[in-house]
C-alpha cells in the first residue's frame, strides 16, 4: 500500500519523494515550493487601469469631488472647523505632484471628479508619501491632524492605507491655565476695559466653560435668565448641553443688554454683537484676548478663549467636582479628555506642598514670614459656578 501512495505521488507532483519521506510531505513540499509568495501592500503599485470605486460612490462619481466629500463630512455630523481643516489640508495632497506629472491648477483641484481623486489618490502610486515628507517640519499635532484627514478621504474613496505610514509620536501635553495672579489682572483688565463687551465675555467664559465657537453661536433665547444656565445646540460633534452660571454672571449679562440693544443693527437673534452690530465671530474673541493680555501685562498667546475653558474645569476640580460633572459641562465625548485635567491638580497639589513644607523649614530655623501662602496654579476658586448646585 504505501509504494503504491509513493508512486501516486510522483505521477502527480512531477517529482520523487526524498528516502524517509512520507508521500503527503513531498506534496506539501512542492506546494510551498510553486505557490507564490504574497505581496506585501507597500510592494504594490498602480496600474494602467481605473481604481474601482465602491459602490456607493457610483451615481457620484463623475461629480466634483470637493462638493461630494464637504457632503460626507456634513453626514458623519463633522463640525465647521473639522470640515475646514480637513479640505484645507487635503488640498496639499491632491496638488502633490509625481516626477513627470505636471502642476495641478486650482480649478483642476475644484473640477477634478470623485473618479479622478480616486486614481489620484491611489495609495501606493507615492503621491502619499511624497506629501507626508514635505510635512516633516510640521509639529506632530500638526502632523496627525493632517494625517488624520488624509486616510479618512482614502477610506471614503475605498482605498487601504499603507500600513507603512503611521501617526507621529506627541508628548503628553498639560492644558495650560493661567495663575491666579494673572487670572485676577485679566478680570480687572476686563472690567475696565474701553470694549464694551469684554466683561461679558470674559465672564461667561470662565463661568461657563464654553468654547470660542459656542459662545459665539449662542443666541439670546437660549439663555434662561431664571435658572441661571444656557442651552449650547449644535456644539461640537453637533451636540447639545446645559451649561451653568452664576448669578454675579446674571448681572453682568443684564448689563451688557442694554449696549447689545444699542448696538443692534441686522441679527436680533445673536447674544453677543461686535461695534458694527453683527455677531462676534471667534476671530473677534481673539482680538479682545490679545488686548486685554496686553493690558493685563501677560505675554501674548498666553492668554486664549481655551485657556479661560481650562481654569474653569479646574476650578470645579479643585473644588471638589467630579469627572463625570466636569466631563458634561465641558461637553466632552469621552471621560479620557477631561481626565487630563488630574494631571493639573496634581501638580497643585504638590507645588502648594512643596511651598508650605519651604515655609515650616523656615518658621523652625526662627525666621519670621511675612509672605502669604498663594496657589499660582490656575483655577478659578474666586471666580466660577458653584459646585454645590450640580
Amino acid at each position: 500500500m504505501e509504494d503504491r501512495l509513493l508512486q501516486f505521488a510522483r505521477k502527480s507532483t512531477g517529482c520523487t519523494p526524498r528516502l524517509g519521506e512520507e508521500g503527503g510531505d513531498a506534496m506539501n513540499t512542492e506546494r510551498k515550493h510553486t505557490q507564490p509568495k504574497a505581496q506585501r501592500p507597500s510592494q504594490l503599485r498602480l496600474s494602467d487601469e481605473d481604481v474601482t470605486l465602491p459602490p456607493r460612490l457610483a451615481h457620484i462619481q463623475n461629480l466634483p469631488w470637493l462638493d461630494c466629500y464637504d457632503q460626507q463630512l456634513r453626514t458623519e455630523n463633522k463640525s465647521e472647523n473639522t470640515r475646514k481643516t480637513y479640505l484645507n489640508g487635503l488640498r496639499a495632497l491632491v496638488e502633490t505632484p509625481l516626477p513627470g506629472e505636471d502642476i495641478l491648477s486650482a480649478n483642476g483641484l475644484e473640477s477634478m471628479t470623485v473618479r479622478t481623486l480616486a486614481n489620484r489618490l491611489e495609495p501606493h502610486s507615492g503621491r502619499i508619501d511624497r506629501w507626508t515628507h514635505s510635512m516633516s517640519e510640521l509639529s506632530p499635532s500638526t502632523y496627525n491632524a493632517r494625517l488624520a484627514a488624509a486616510r479618512h478621504i482614502i477610506k471614503w474613496l475605498g482605498h487601504r492605507w499603507p500600513d507603512h505610514l503611521v501617526r507621529a509620536r506627541t508628548g503628553k501635553k498639560l492644558p495650560r491655565t493661567l495663575s491666579r495672579r494673572e487670572l485676577t489682572s485679566v478680570i480687572e483688565a476686563a472690567n475696565t476695559s474701553e470694549n464694551a463687551i469684554a466683561s461679558v465675555v470674559v465672564t461667561v467664559l470662565l463661568d461657563t466653560g464654553m468654547r470660542v465657537s459656542e459662545i459665539c453661536n449662542l443666541n439670546l433665547a437660549d439663555l434662561e435668565m431664571e435658572g441661571l444656565h444656557a442651552k449650547v445646540l449644535g456644539g461640537k460633534g453637533d451636540k447639545d448641553r446645559i451649561v451653568l452660571f452664576t448669578q454675579r454672571t446674571r448681572t453682568c449679562i443684564e448689563s451688557y443688554l442694554p449696549i447689545r440693544t444699542s448696538r443692534f443693527r441686522e441679527d436680533d437673534e445673536a447674544f453677543l454683537l461686535n461695534s458694527a452690530g453683527r455677531r462676534l465671530q471667534p476671530r473677534g474673541v481673539q482680538r479682545l484676548m490679545d488686548q486685554l493680555a496686553e493690558e493685563a501685562t501677560i505675554p501674548k498667546g498666553r492668554l486664549t478663549p481655551h485657556v479661560l475653558r481650562h481654569n474653569f474645569a479646574t476650578g470645579l476640580l479643585e473644588r471638589g467636582a467630579d469627572l463625570v460633572t466636569i466631563q458634561r459641562l465641558l461637553g466632552h465625548t469621552s471621560i479620557a479628555t477631561t481626565r487630563v485635567y488630574l494631571d493639573i491638580s496634581d501638580q497643585t497639589l504638590r507645588e502648594v506642598y512643596h511651598r508650605a513644607q519651604s515655609v515650616r523649614q523656615t518658621i523652625s530655623e526662627g525666621v519670621g514670614v511675612n509672605e502669604e501662602l498663594v496657589d499660582e496654579q490656575g483655577g478659578t476658586q474666586t471666580f466660577g459656578i458653584d459646585v454645590s448646585r450640580m
